[in-house]
C-alpha cells in the first residue's frame, strides 16, 4: 500500500479561557501534549464540555483539539452563512 504525501496549511488557531461558541483567532497557541491547547476552556486531562462534564465528569477529554476543514467553511459559504475562522 502507497501512501500519497501532501502537505497541509493551518489557516488559523483559537483559544477562548470561557465556553464560547466563537473563539478569538490567536497569532499561536502552545499545544500541550495529552492535555490541549494551553488557556483554552477545553484543554484537561477529564472532559471539560459542560454537557459531558454533566453526564461523567472524569470522562477522558477525547476533544482538546479540533480540526476543522478549510473546505467546510467555503461549503457554508457558499450557502449564504457568513463564517470566518474561530
Amino acid at each position: 500500500m502507497q501512501h500519497e504525501e501532501k502537505a497541509a496549511r493551518v489557516v488559523a488557531v483559537s483559544r477562548s479561557p470561557r465556553h464560547h461558541f466563537s473563539k478569538q483567532v490567536q497569532s499561536s497557541i502552545r499545544l500541550l501534549v495529552d492535555y490541549g491547547v494551553e488557556g483554552d476552556a477545553h484543554a484537561g486531562v477529564t472532559v471539560q464540555h459542560r454537557s459531558r462534564v454533566r453526564r461523567d465528569p472524569t470522562q477522558p477529554n477525547l476533544r482538546q483539539v479540533h480540526l476543522i476543514a478549510a473546505e467546510l467553511y467555503d461549503e457554508l459559504r457558499g450557502g449564504g452563512f457568513d463564517v470566518r475562522s474561530g
